[in-house]
């Protein structure tokens, strides 16, 4: 069970409560994908300004990024939010069935509507327990767009904005609660554009040379090599423009977007450089030319032990979220629509068998979970090269419930989601809080962290021959 009041930061999270909802379902009401965040981004500026942080935007020359500094002095800490929607993810808040606000429009699939909100609110309850206890150091909210697929935070430590933060904390919606698994995949996204020649397709089909050929060709290829990759290594594509309509054209132009994972930076470039071979070889057999653009990268997380322990006890002490039957009812309803699979797979990372009657994660998963199952992919890494970083899962969602789903949408302003919302911005202020009050756990991270940083050459952040320029 909660016990309310024995942690100052907590109260003053819970005083903040409806203002923070409301930010929350206002950011959902208006999902806005990648680098488009205009009204999201502003919505937290005039947050920040309310609360009294002293206010930056165009962080590293992006326009919707945006962030806020309070206090003097000391330490620094960064907490960390997301607002990015995900496109022809929209789905009315809920209701337990697919129900579009629009056909094809952008909604809140991954719960960024929360994530941000709960960090900005529990940025916010880290300056007043500044203020009130008198102790020297400065907290930060770095509202970061463009999480899925734009790798803001790459851009953003490469331009320093994190060179004078001590540590970080983070957290993403979830349907189980505990500290997260610092495991994730490096990855970057490259379009590979293939330049043919026209000609009649039936006429003088002698005289084309066919880029559409040149992109199966090297999906072939690079299909072909996944036999022979780690086995936790992914390659995805997309045909970003395959050539036009007419089948009676030999296709001049096509362009596909690879989107290449590893376990770590040094996996991640070695893969890199096959598939730029693949390509070049299907170049060749098609008798076209090739041009690669690198679109995002973003780099694995790197673990801190001091932090994930320091973490765990704000878990231990709050305890987990406590939800209602009305909750449970709703739950109960996305249930219906889920597979014993999905509720494996959340089972699979908490250590636990699978209960598949439980509507709602009801408990913690310990720190030291045997913890199984796929991963996806985070700029929160490349910070996590920067600085000493944790970051937590807090239940917002029906058990089970799939990232990037309309299921995950349709939690978006519901009671459940508030409750998990202001559970994490807790979890992350009691976080912070300690860091101020216990210097010496900090020690311990950043001794940790550089450690690591010394154990592998390939560090942080990515260099400019892997990145693309910062978007306009």
């Amino acid at each position: 069970m909660q016990q309310m009041n024995s942690e100052p930061a907590w109260d003053l999270v819970e005083a903040r409560k409806a203002e923070y909802v409301g930010l929350s379902d206002r950011v959902f009401d208006m999902p806005e994908v990648a680098y488009c965040e205009a009204r999201s981004a502003e919505e937290h500026r005039l947050m920040l300004e309310a609360e009294g942080f002293r206010v930056q935007t165009g962080l590293a020359g992006i326009p919707t990024a945006v962030m806020g500094e309070a206090g003097k002095g000391g330490l620094v800490i960064a907490i960390l939010g997301e607002y990015d929607a995900l496109p022809e993810l929209g789905q009315q808040s809920g209701v337990a069935m697919p129900a579009p606000v629009k056909a094809g429009g952008a909604g809140h699939g991954c719960g960024h509507n929360l994530l941000g909100s709960a960090a900005l609110a529990a940025a916010a309850a880290v300056k007043d327990f500044l203020a009130e206890s008198g102790l020297p150091g400065r907290v930060r909210y770095y509202g970061c767009p463009a999480e899925e697929g734009g790798a803001a935070k790459t851009f953003m430590v490469r331009e320093g904005l994190f060179d004078d933060v001590d540590a970080a904390i983070t957290w993403h919606p979830a349907s189980y609660s505990g500290v997260m698994e610092p495991r994730s995949l490096a990855n970057t996204r490259i379009d590979f554009t293939f330049h043919g020649k026209a000609a009649h397709a039936a006429a003088s089909p002698e005289l084309g040379r066919s880029a559409l050929d040149a992109v199966e060709l090297m999906n072939v290829g690079v299909n072909y090599m996944r036999e022979h990759m780690p086995d936790d290594a992914r390659v995805h594509y997309a045909y970003l423009d395959a050539g036009g309509a007419a089948p009676n054209v030999v296709q001049a132009r096509a362009t596909v977007r690879q989107l290449i994972r590893a376990r770590d930076l040094k996996g991640l470039r070695g893969l890199v450089a096959r598939v730029r071979n693949i390509a070049e070889g299907a170049a060749l057999m098609t008798e076209t030319r090739v041009e690669a653009k690198v679109v995002s990268a973003v780099s694995n997380l790197l673990p801190n032990r001091p932090l994930e322990e320091l973490m765990q006890r704000q878990f231990d002490r709050l305890g987990p979220v406590q939800f209602d039957e009305d909750d449970r009812a709703f739950a109960r309803e996305i249930r219906k629509t889920l597979t014993d699979e999905d509720i494996e797979s959340v089972f699979a990372r908490t250590g636990r068998a699978p209960e598949y009657d439980m509507e709602i994660c009801d408990f913690v998963a310990p720190l030291d979970r045997k913890s199984v199952g796929g991963e996806g992919s985070t700029d929160v890494g490349d910070v996590s090269w920067a600085v000493p970083l944790v970051q937590a899962w807090v239940t917002t969602c029906a058990l089970g419930t799939p990232f990037h789903t309309w299921q995950l949408t349709a939690h978006g302003k519901t009671p459940l989601a508030h409750k998990g919302m202001i559970h994490a911005a807790k979890v992350m202020a009691a976080t912070a809080c300690d860091l101020y009050r216990e210097p010496a756990i900090l020690s311990a991270a950043k001794a940790e962290h550089q450690a690591r940083l010394a154990r592998d050459p390939y560090q942080c952040p990515m260099p400019d021959d892997v990145l693309p320029p910062i978007p306009g």
